[in-house]
């Protein structure tokens, strides 16, 4: 989604406000339906000016697009709605004008729209990361069973696509109205028609491939390309990677949770990386260089002589890589001096000397501490 410009794929400017949209989108849908317009090149305009209105016509992916580059936002998680908050009504989606849409093109406008609606089940997945992995990215091909429209019958069901007849109950729309007169007046309920099952086809022989279904499971192996950044917890969703559906539609999506194993010595907060560096109590009084391990391979710190335990030193740019977006966080390295520890009596006589050796103004800290102690 992040790759394409939606704005431009609807036509309208980025400052452009929810109606402008909303008219857009009604424009370009009628022209470019599947029912008016067999093109493949049509059909795939209309899901492309689909997947720009499931963006700009929500508030909140709206913001996130334009702010991010995704519609999932920073943390690179699939909404939970997907295609059926989208389809379902409420602000932004289908719900309040697709019927007037469906109207344009004759009767059984809302029938149509069922038909269009219906969507494959999506599949969720767990995916192990090493700590080196999420930081640096890495693709993965992951094995999945899914269920995927038979190409022998081109999902009807029929053999070779074309052993069928349209349902003469629903008009091949897979929905029939039902009248009923009550004390209270007509009610109108509409269900699927039981007559082709919901499939707007009665088939005259069935496809071998599928057994008549139109869909069939398989094994496939899946290419999953992991951003650099992604962090625990954070969702990949590779959209119509998921499960046929039943009827004709679209499919679901791939949902792959991703769980980051701990490393060794760094943590990770964020897009920063911490590490707390345990060195010899001389190393900060006298100064010293010691190799350490970034995210970006090893990386030579100098610790300035008269270092004081607890300093934290700042390493720019030594972090993560921000989610699909191009800066990097910071390393912070907390030094902490360690004593030795076990002190023979040779060096507790060293010790001592250097102590006899430093005057109380060489601890101007220690000083302050025992003046105010008096008061």
């Amino acid at each position: 989604m992040a790759n394409k410009d939606y704005y431009q794929i609807l036509g309208v400017d980025k400052n452009a406000n929810a109606d402008d949209i909303k008219s857009a989108y009604r424009r370009l849908a009628k022209k470019y339906h599947p029912d008016l317009n067999k093109t493949d090149e049509a059909a795939e305009k209309f899901k492309e000016i689909n997947e720009a209105y499931e963006v700009l016509g929500d508030d909140t992916k709206r913001a996130n697009y334009d702010q991010y580059g995704s519609a999932d936002g920073p943390q690179f998680q699939g909404g939970a709605g997907g295609f059926g908050d989208f389809f379902g009504g409420g602000s932004g989606g289908f719900g309040d004008f697709f019927s007037d849409i469906f109207s344009a093109f004759g009767g059984g406008g809302a029938s149509r729209q069922s038909r269009v609606m219906e969507k494959g089940d999506d599949i969720n997945l767990a995916l192990n990361l090493t700590f080196e992995e999420a930081v640096n990215g890495v693709e993965k091909i992951i094995n999945i069973s899914k269920l995927e429209s038979c190409n022998s019958c081109s999902g009807t069901g029929a053999k070779n696509g074309i052993e069928y007849t349209v349902c003469p109950d629903c008009k091949g729309t897979g929905r029939v109205r039902y009248q009923q007169n009550t004390m209270f007046g007509t009610t109108i309920r509409e269900a699927g028609c039981s007559k082709c099952n919901a499939t707007g086809k009665i088939i005259k022989e069935k496809c071998e491939a599928c057994n008549g279904k139109g869909y069939k499971k398989v094994t496939k192996q899946v290419k999953v390309k992991v951003p650099a950044g992604i962090d625990d917890g954070q969702v990949i969703r590779m959209k119509g990677e998921g499960n046929a559906p039943i009827r004709q539609g679209v499919n679901g999506d791939l949902n792959i949770k991703v769980s980051v194993s701990n490393h060794a010595i760094l943590v990770r907060k964020g897009i920063d990386i911490c590490l707390d560096l345990y060195v010899p109590f001389t190393t900060c009084l006298l100064g010293g260089k010691i190799d350490i391990p970034t995210v970006h391979g090893k990386f030579t710190l100098e610790i300035k002589e008269g270092t004081m335990s607890g300093t934290i030193m700042r390493l720019k740019n030594k972090g993560v890589k921000a989610l699909n977006r191009e800066y990097y966080g910071d390393m912070l390295v907390t030094i902490k001096a360690e004593p030795p520890k076990s002190i023979d009596k040779k060096t507790k006589e060293l010790l001592k000397q250097i102590e006899e050796l430093q005057s109380e103004n060489s601890y101007p800290k220690y000083k302050n501490f025992l003046n105010k102690s008096k008061d």
